[in-house]
Protein backbone atom coordinates (compact mmCIF):
# COMPACT_ATOMS: atom_id res chain seq x y z
CA UNK A 1 0.00 0.00 0.00
CA UNK A 2 1.39 3.26 -0.66
CA UNK A 3 0.95 6.17 1.21
CA UNK A 4 1.63 9.74 0.50
CA UNK A 5 2.53 12.65 3.13
CA UNK A 6 2.73 16.20 1.42
CA UNK A 7 4.73 18.97 3.15
CA UNK A 8 6.38 22.21 2.60
CA UNK A 9 3.07 24.58 2.12
CA UNK A 10 2.49 27.55 3.99
CA UNK A 11 2.32 31.36 3.33
CA UNK A 12 4.07 33.57 0.76
CA UNK A 13 4.09 37.26 -1.15
CA UNK A 14 3.43 37.34 -4.60
CA UNK A 15 6.11 37.07 -6.36
CA UNK A 16 8.26 34.27 -4.03
CA UNK A 17 8.85 30.86 -4.15
CA UNK A 18 8.20 27.81 -2.09
CA UNK A 19 8.76 23.87 -2.69
CA UNK A 20 6.39 21.85 -1.59
CA UNK A 21 7.33 17.89 -0.83
CA UNK A 22 5.67 14.49 -1.00
CA UNK A 23 7.24 11.84 1.56
CA UNK A 24 5.98 8.18 -0.16
CA UNK A 25 6.20 5.02 1.94
CA UNK A 26 5.25 2.16 0.07
CA UNK A 27 7.79 1.49 -3.36
CA UNK A 28 6.77 4.35 -5.46
CA UNK A 29 10.02 4.28 -7.94
CA UNK A 30 8.33 2.90 -11.02
CA UNK A 31 5.26 5.08 -10.82
CA UNK A 32 3.55 8.01 -12.06
CA UNK A 33 3.62 10.80 -9.76
CA UNK A 34 1.69 14.13 -10.23
CA UNK A 35 0.72 17.52 -8.50
CA UNK A 36 -2.82 18.55 -8.46
CA UNK A 37 -4.53 22.02 -6.54
CA UNK A 38 -7.94 22.66 -5.42
CA UNK A 39 -9.41 25.53 -4.17
CA UNK A 40 -13.08 25.73 -2.87
CA UNK A 41 -15.70 25.02 -4.86
CA UNK A 42 -14.00 24.34 -7.58
CA UNK A 43 -12.40 20.87 -9.13
CA UNK A 44 -9.31 19.43 -8.27
CA UNK A 45 -7.35 20.32 -11.62
CA UNK A 46 -3.35 18.21 -11.94
CA UNK A 47 -1.04 21.39 -13.26
CA UNK A 48 2.14 19.34 -13.17
CA UNK A 49 2.59 15.16 -13.49
CA UNK A 50 6.09 12.94 -13.84
CA UNK A 51 6.38 9.79 -15.94
CA UNK A 52 8.71 7.37 -14.67
CA UNK A 53 11.21 8.29 -17.72
CA UNK A 54 11.44 11.53 -15.89
CA UNK A 55 9.07 13.45 -19.24
CA UNK A 56 7.17 15.86 -17.65
CA UNK A 57 3.65 18.16 -18.21
CA UNK A 58 2.20 21.15 -17.00
CA UNK A 59 -1.00 22.94 -17.06
CA UNK A 60 -0.82 26.36 -18.84
CA UNK A 61 -0.90 28.52 -16.25
CA UNK A 62 2.22 26.92 -13.89
CA UNK A 63 4.17 26.23 -17.07
CA UNK A 64 7.74 28.02 -16.88
CA UNK A 65 7.17 28.96 -12.72
CA UNK A 66 6.39 25.89 -11.56
CA UNK A 67 9.08 22.18 -11.60
CA UNK A 68 8.35 18.75 -10.83
CA UNK A 69 11.12 16.59 -9.73
CA UNK A 70 11.49 12.95 -7.85
CA UNK A 71 13.98 11.59 -6.09
CA UNK A 72 14.24 8.02 -6.69
CA UNK A 73 16.94 7.24 -3.50
CA UNK A 74 14.56 9.46 -1.25
CA UNK A 75 11.24 8.35 -2.43
CA UNK A 76 9.63 12.12 -2.60
CA UNK A 77 8.24 14.10 -5.04
CA UNK A 78 9.08 17.80 -5.32
CA UNK A 79 7.32 20.99 -6.66
CA UNK A 80 9.30 24.07 -6.55
CA UNK A 81 6.97 26.55 -7.41
CA UNK A 82 8.37 30.37 -7.94
CA UNK A 83 6.94 33.62 -9.35
CA UNK A 84 4.44 32.65 -7.19
CA UNK A 85 0.53 34.88 -7.93
CA UNK A 86 -1.99 35.07 -5.86
CA UNK A 87 -4.01 32.82 -7.93
CA UNK A 88 -2.02 29.97 -6.71
CA UNK A 89 -3.09 29.91 -3.37
CA UNK A 90 -4.91 26.45 -2.98
CA UNK A 91 -4.61 23.19 -0.95
CA UNK A 92 -1.80 21.03 -3.20
CA UNK A 93 -2.27 17.35 -3.01
CA UNK A 94 0.43 14.90 -4.68
CA UNK A 95 -1.03 12.08 -6.57
CA UNK A 96 0.13 8.58 -7.59
CA UNK A 97 -0.25 5.51 -9.66
CA UNK A 98 1.58 2.60 -10.75
CA UNK A 99 3.56 1.93 -14.11
CA UNK A 100 3.95 4.72 -16.30
CA UNK A 101 1.54 7.59 -16.73
CA UNK A 102 -1.66 7.02 -19.06
CA UNK A 103 -1.35 9.28 -22.24
CA UNK A 104 -3.77 11.06 -24.54
CA UNK A 105 -2.87 11.81 -27.58
CA UNK A 106 0.65 11.11 -26.72
CA UNK A 107 0.53 13.63 -23.93
CA UNK A 108 0.77 12.83 -20.13
CA UNK A 109 -2.61 12.41 -18.71
CA UNK A 110 -3.32 15.29 -15.56
CA UNK A 111 -6.83 13.74 -15.34
CA UNK A 112 -7.71 12.95 -11.40
CA UNK A 113 -8.96 9.38 -12.66
CA UNK A 114 -5.87 8.04 -13.42
CA UNK A 115 -4.34 8.59 -10.59
CA UNK A 116 -4.99 5.99 -7.41
CA UNK A 117 -3.42 6.83 -4.58
CA UNK A 118 -3.37 10.55 -2.83
CA UNK A 119 -2.13 12.66 0.10
CA UNK A 120 -3.96 14.72 2.73
CA UNK A 121 -2.77 18.19 1.21
CA UNK A 122 -1.23 20.82 2.42
CA UNK A 123 -1.93 24.29 2.14
CA UNK A 124 -0.49 26.88 -0.26
CA UNK A 125 -1.69 30.77 0.21
CA UNK A 126 0.04 33.39 -1.60
CA UNK A 127 -0.32 36.70 -0.42
CA UNK A 128 -0.72 40.12 -2.91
Amino acid sequence: QVQLVESGGGSVQAGGSLRVSCAASGYTNGFCMGWFRQTPGKEREGIATIDTDGSTSYEDSVKGRFTISHDNAKNTLYLQMSSLKPEDTAMYYCAADSGRCTRYGGRISRNRADFAYWGQGTQVTVSS
